[in-house]
């Protein structure tokens, strides 16, 4: 069958060959995410990781090239499609630029298997990019791109004035430059080479021809030498190294469903968030009282329900659905919420809270804008507080006092969770993380608790003034502190405070290290 003639891709008995892109999984096409969600074999380039398969099914059958060597992939393929498998076969880059995805479609076709071809994100256009140097220049350009582990004609290749990008050019960059220079390039002749482009871990050492060697010794993994006037403008134009926490390893005290919105943003600010939650959740020891909140809330006993955490909101969520119940059961009451993220839960769940303090996210903050008890304005003087089974007592003090009477109701329990990882203890003690994010004073405590106290070079950061006390009082020194009580201002305020501090590195001269590389004994990396 030739390509000409390749049916639809949701036909059984397909071969799709997606390009996976240079190194970062979020580089990955639209169309190759549709494919991989669809696909019932999926085939991984030795270069490609696991991160990919989060967008496929849960039963997705997954082929390693890395664990089974030397085999012919085009009969895997074939032999996988012709029982009617849709197989995904993941390439590192775009399978158009020196990879073999060519030879394995032509043989698919060859044996009647129909295919597609997914166009990925090159290495050689990506890496320079993300290191802050444009292929092409304002003027028109030539520009030639080269495997070195193929060149056998550098004099060739050296040749004129075009911009020239060289994949593969880790451990020959100086035999590289030596060629260039042979052929004709003056030794002036602006350098870069970028390892792990695209990554959090990319390092790009700039030269000319001459020293560029010197310049990217040490340097290791995959690369891309980009050789001309265009390395000039990175100067100006390097946008992914500069941000505020490029490579910083940032232990997130939460579970992974918590962390989720807070770790993107850190991301976005180029650091690697690791989520250890520090507590675990779990259902109070006896089921009644929640049972009897459950037939207030629909029998009309409660004029409000305050809601602390998302915790508190997932257990009643849960709660309503054991009895069939969703949100309408909240019809005619009013809702509080502490806290961006419960009040988010909330209208996750429909539910869009009356009252949400605007100033600090605490019981003391709700108390402050909870409307006082009104008999000519309130027919029901009752509050419901499905809360955790270790809350304190603040909110109910404050609101009886307000004239209101409340129902504390053990919705779960939280008990401390089970230590790390050995690694990941001892990076917290040994300063392997250069920052971590407390967000209350349990996850200050129960994080020293089973894993032991971050290192003194670890960036301390907290959510408020009670968690930087706790923080204090174990001995810790806090470095940033959020100018106003959520997760999203805490990690605003560590990005601040990484900027200031590259800023201040570069303002002295000095070489840029992050936190981590400040202790004694660390491995510097140029």
């Amino acid at each position: 069958m030739s390509p000409k003639n390749n049916f639809a891709a949701a036909a059984p008995g397909l071969v799709a060959f997606v390009g996976a892109g240079p190194g970062d999984a979020r580089l990955l096409t639209l169309r190759g995410a549709e494919l991989l969600a669809r696909a019932d074999t999926v085939v991984l380039d030795e270069l490609t990781g696991p991160e990919f398969l989060r967008h496929c099914r849960p039963d997705v059958d997954v082929i390693n090239a890395a664990d089974l060597g030397q085999v012919d992939w085009a009969k895997t393929l074939i032999d996988a499609a012709a029982t009617g498998k849709f197989v995904v076969r993941l390439v590192n880059g775009d399978p158009g630029l020196f990879g073999g995805a060519a030879e394995e479609a032509a043989a698919c076709a060859a044996s009647g298997i129909p295919f597609e071809i997914v166009p990925g994100v090159s290495a050689a256009t990506a890496v320079p990019m993300h290191a802050g140097i444009p292929l092409t220049d304002a003027a028109p350009a030539e520009v030639r791109v080269v495997d070195a582990t193929e060149v056998t004609d550098w004099e060739h290749v050296g040749a004129g004035a075009a911009t020239l990008v060289i994949l593969g050019a880790v451990g020959q960059t100086g035999q590289i430059a030596k060629a260039l220079m042979a052929a004709g390039r003056p030794d002036t002749t602006p350098a870069a080479l970028t390892t792990m482009g695209t990554t959090t871990e990319q390092a790009t050492a700039v030269a000319t021809l001459a020293k560029i060697a010197s310049a990217a010794k040490g340097m290791e993994g995959s690369g891309v030498m980009v050789v001309g006037d265009v390395v000039r403008r990175r100067d100006e134009l390097s946008w992914f190294e500069s941000k505020p926490l490029f490579g910083w390893r940032v232990l997130v005290p939460r579970t992974k469903e918590q962390a989720a919105s807070l770790s993107e943003q850190l991301r976005s600010y180029g650091a690697v968030p690791e989520e250890v939650p520090t507590i675990s959740v779990e259902p109070p020891r006896t089921p009644q009282q929640m049972e009897r909140a459950v037939k207030g809330v629909v029998t009309g006993r409660y004029e409000w329900i305050a809601f602390t955490s998302t915790n508190a909101v997932r257990a009643v969520r849960d709660k309503l659905a054991e009895y069939g119940l969703d949100a309408r059961a909240f019809a005619g009451l009013k809702i509080a919420a502490v806290g961006e993220q419960t009040a988010a839960a909330l209208r996750d769940f429909g539910v869009s809270p009356d009252l949400v303090p605007a100033g600090q996210q605490s019981s003391e903050g709700l108390l402050e804008v909870w409307p006082p008890y009104d008999a000519d304005l309130d027919p029901i003087n009752r509050v419901l507080l499905p809360r955790a089974d270790i809350a304190t007592d603040t909110l109910i003090a404050g609101l009886t006092e307000m004239g209101w009477e409340c129902d504390d109701v053990t919705a779960y329990r939280t008990v401390r969770a089970a230590p790390p990882p050995a690694p990941i203890r001892e990076a917290i003690k040994g300063g392997g993380f250069d920052a971590v994010l407390f967000t209350s004073s349990s996850t200050v405590r129960n994080l020293i608790g089973i894993a032991g106290k971050p290192h003194n070079v670890t960036v301390i950061a907290v959510i408020g003034p009670q968690t930087a006390k706790t923080a204090e009082e174990y001995g810790l020194r806090v470095h940033v502190r959020a100018d106003k009580p959520s997760v999203s201002a805490l990690a605003e305020g560590l990005a601040e405070y990484g900027a200031k501090r590259r800023a201040a590195q570069l303002e002295a001269g000095e070489p840029l290290r992050k936190p981590s590389q400040m202790r004694r004994g660390a491995r510097r990396r140029k």
